[in-house]
């Protein structure tokens, strides 16, 4: 696991979460941090079943920020009901309390959900086609398994869709499934076909980015 570049701070108080659970239904609920740092939280007491990637958002006394879903802790272990989040938009300060400048901060958790494939921020442009229509969106960050779409438009959960990812000149196409959803915000979604061509030119579009675009999720091994 790699290192945070900001530090992780033991404090508990107490937020409201909410968003779009992986069944499509919103929710509204209160929930209690148990570290913070600028632009992270871990929280408590997460009922709603949420995805990794899934945009929530945050309240904490007037402000409200959004945040994107790192890690899920698994059922049956010692982290079961936290979540992992980080700020979407980190000129943004969710706290209204001071908090120590960044530091080298060697905190891994434990008893994680994360994905297998990591992913990788960019801006790309993408073609959805669902259904007879075909709506753009923009890749915000992309695998080899599948991606995240910031758009407008809230397609259902599970739904199949054929994608067109524009990688500079040229596209790579993939069937894909819909994982999950942000009314407003974007999709999820996870690749069911791709051909070895398409698969290629993705994994040499990853392999270009630069260092700071380059930046995989954890990842921790399955037994």
């Amino acid at each position: 696991m790699g290192r945070r570049g900001q530090p992780r701070n033991p404090i508990a108080v107490p937020v409201r979460i909410f968003g779009t659970d992986s069944r499509g239904k919103v929710f509204s609920e209160k929930a209690v941090t148990v570290n913070v740092s600028r632009n992270g939280t871990e929280l408590a007491d997460v009922h709603p079943d949420i995805a990794i990637d899934e945009i929530v958002g945050l309240t904490y006394g007037k402000n409200r920020v959004h945040f994107r879903v790192k890690w899920i802790g698994r059922p049956g272990t010692p982290q079961a009901g936290h979540v992992g989040l980080l700020n979407i938009a980190p000129e943004k300060p969710l706290w209204d309390f001071p908090l120590p400048p960044d530091a080298v901060d060697a905190y891994e958790p434990t008893n994680l959900d994360l994905r297998d494939s990591p992913r990788f921020r960019c801006q790309n442009s993408i073609e959805v086609h669902v259904n007879g229509a075909s709506f753009w969106g923009t890749v915000a960050d992309l695998s080899l398994s599948g991606c995240y779409v910031e758009m407008a438009i809230p397609i259902e959960a599970g739904t199949t869709v054929k994608v067109g990812i524009w990688l500079g000149q040229t596209k790579a196409w993939a069937q894909a499934q819909v994982a999950h959803r942000t009314l407003g915000v974007g999709i999820g979604l996870h690749f069911t076909e791709i051909s070895d061509a398409d698969r290629d030119q993705i994994r040499r579009f990853l392999s270009n980015l630069s260092p700071i675009a380059k930046k995989p999720m954890r990842q921790v091994v399955r037994k």
